[in-house]
């Protein structure tokens, strides 16, 4: 059984990866096809400015110490080698860190920094705009399976 501080920081794993996996399934589910929705212009410049709500302390907060988290309960896995959990810890922590933070740094950020260079009322933002929308969700489904699934790693290696 996990116990002590190693349980405490399992226990904050599955709730940072699981608040993530709630934002981004809130994307995939609704906010995307909203923006999608719109007409490019107001789509582009909605997009931009959640883009650069989410880079403000209270999601930051929770994705980056979340990636911390991980990458401790997966090196702490490593070093102590437990009886019980290590495989459900190590999956936890690499889906997260692969599937949800990694994706964000390659397929995520990329394309809001190519979006954030766009007027919005111009004829480039109105071609890249669909585009962005199909990528940039495609990607994020998988971020929020990824999010979803170390949560769900680490809820079974609590419970192992």
């Amino acid at each position: 059984m996990i116990d002590g501080p190693y349980f405490v920081l399992t226990v904050l794993g599955v709730l940072g990866t699981g608040l993530v996996a709630g934002a981004f399934c809130a994307f995939s589910a609704f906010v995307m096809r909203g923006l999608a929705a719109l007409p490019p212009a107001r789509g582009v410049a909605a997009m931009q400015a959640v883009n650069a709500a989410a880079v403000r302390p209270g999601f930051m907060l929770v994705f980056l110490c979340s990636a911390v988290l991980c990458a401790v309960l997966t090196v702490v896995t490593f070093v102590r080698r437990p009886e019980e959990g290590a495989v459900e810890l190590t999956v936890g922590g690499a889906l997260y860190l692969l599937g949800s933070f990694g994706l964000t740094v390659i397929a995520h950020i990329p394309r809001n920094d190519a979006l954030a260079r766009l007027e919005p009322g111009s004829p480039e933002a109105a071609a890249y705009w669909p585009v962005f929308v199909r990528e940039w969700t495609r990607w994020n489904h998988v971020r929020t399976l990824a999010s979803g699934g170390a949560a769900l790693a680490y809820v079974l290696a609590l419970t192992g």
